[in-house]
């Protein structure tokens, strides 16, 4: 009898926690269910599963079904989405700070990058957006970002004229204004019509986007210009997260950390795999860019956007990280 009082508890236990699981959502644009960041989310609700005893979940909706990443991020400022995953480009027009990380040239390199991103300026401008209603909880790389065309791009005399997509963020309309080049914001899913139809001449992204969105197929040659290092950036809805108690709230931020490292082991894993995919397809890699002819010409971009002591500040702190 004892025992059969055990299981009924044990059953209702079991119920107890189900009628209390939840199971929040995510945004992502990447098609593949196994791109980095989609597979790092998922990562970070495996942690949170296992921390709150099923309590929390997390499901993402990839491949846009939500929305481009401007709609979700109406979204999840409201709080009708929990969470979003999207380039920090996007909120560059709400979050002044994150302007900073966005920036081109910025970084010597990915291990510059994580290194700033991992420590007190990386926390300073995850919190940033929390006046706008996102609490900023992790960044994932996103690589070095370089233009593709048809032809190559060695040198900034090469991109002039050129129509190339940026994202929807003034201050990529300005940094490829400053190439010489013809900016033309659009959304992700529509870029691979407009380069096979000649609307536009050429995009810009990192290598694995290149292939992931089967771009390659369209524009065989990646010059790798490597003008920028912009993160993506993992938000979760303030709204959401207020209602979490400090110990829920606590165990959310460490899941978002764990997953950093293994979407970086993912990023890394993923990029050698996209290079070999694009190359064998027939994709040219145009190695010998003179960056410096580049660089040169961002002086007025950082003049436009890095305006006030503080984005100042962030810049040099940035720099002078080793």
């Amino acid at each position: 009898m004892k025992f059969s009082y055990r299981l009924i508890a044990a059953a209702i236990a079991g119920l107890c926690v189900s009628a209390q699981a939840v199971e929040l959502r995510s945004a992502d644009v990447h098609n593949s269910d196994e791109y980095p960041t989609v597979a790092a989310v998922k990562h970070m609700s495996e942690v949170l599963s296992k921390q709150s005893n099923g309590k929390y979940t997390i499901k993402v909706f990839n491949k846009s079904a939500l929305g481009s990443e401007k709609e979700t991020l109406d979204q999840v400022k409201i709080g009708a989405l929990d969470l979003n995953r999207v380039n920090i480009s996007s909120l560059n027009a709400i979050c002044p700070k994150s302007l900073v990380p966005t920036m081109p040239f910025l970084f010597d390199s990915i291990a510059h990058m994580r290194k700033t991103l991992d420590g007190p300026i990386g926390e300073e401008i995850l919190k940033g957006c929390e006046s706008q209603g996102l609490v900023g909880l992790a960044f994932y790389d996103s690589g070095a970002r370089s233009i593709y065309a048809k032809k190559p791009v060695r040198t900034i005399a090469d991109a002039k004229g050129l129509k190339i997509r940026v994202q929807q963020s003034e201050l990529w309309v300005s940094l490829v204004g400053a190439m010489g080049a013809n900016a033309t914001p659009m959304p992700t899913g529509e870029v691979l019509t407009a380069l096979k139809t000649g609307l536009i001449d050429a995009a810009e992204n990192n290598i694995p986007s290149y292939e992931g969105f089967q771009h390659y197929e369209a524009v065989k040659v990646y010059s790798r210009t490597e003008h920028s290092m912009a993160p993506e950036m993992l938000v979760m809805s303030k709204a959401v997260f207020d209602k979490l108690s400090p110990a829920e709230q606590t165990m959310f931020r460490a899941a978002a950390k764990e997953s950093v490292t293994f979407q970086r082991q993912k990023w890394d894993e993923q990029e050698a795999k996209a290079l070999a995919i694009v190359t064998k397809a027939g994709a040219q890699i145009v190695t010998d860019v003179d960056k410096a002819s580049f660089k040169n010409a961002m002086a007025p971009v950082y003049a436009k956007f890095i305006t006030t002591p503080d984005l100042q500040r962030l810049v040099k702190a940035v720099q002078d990280t080793k």
